[in-house]
């Protein structure tokens, strides 16, 4: 896979949104059926777009959640989601998104929501219970 200038932002950003431990696999694995949708996700969703400077990163997330919960889209919902707290954002933010995509997208989309992000809250040592 021919690597440019957007490439290579794209790929930093991944890996800062993702970390190595996410991203290594994901790379290491790419071969010659899937290497130019790799490309274009690394040029231009992680490169051209999140390397625009008209969002902050958190609100990024946030908004991916919320269209991610509302495509019924669960694993890169999760993704995602790991991504939006190595973002910054916090459990009450994303609760909130939670909230607002349930009221929109609707009830089995808000529990399907609910249920997933407490999973990886557990997974990430976040406590939804109010102790550190």
């Amino acid at each position: 896979m021919a690597e440019n200038n957007m490439y290579k932002e794209g790929e930093r950003n991944f890996r800062k949104l993702f970390g190595d431990a996410r991203v290594d696999p994901v790379l290491n694995n790419v071969n010659q059926f899937d290497d130019e949708f790799h490309r274009f996700l690394l040029e231009y969703c992680f490169g051209e777009l999140w390397g625009r400077e008209g969002l902050p990163w958190k609100q990024r997330s946030l908004n991916n959640l919320c269209l991610l919960i509302g495509l019924n889209r669960p694993n890169e919902y999760e993704t995602h989601l790991r991504g939006a707290i190595n973002n910054g954002c916090t459990m009450e933010e994303i609760k909130e998104t939670l909230l607002q995509v349930t009221v929109y997208a609707g009830i089995p989309a808000g529990a399907e929501a609910f249920k997933i992000a407490n999973k990886v809250f557990e997974e990430e040592g976040v406590s939804v219970n109010g102790d550190a």
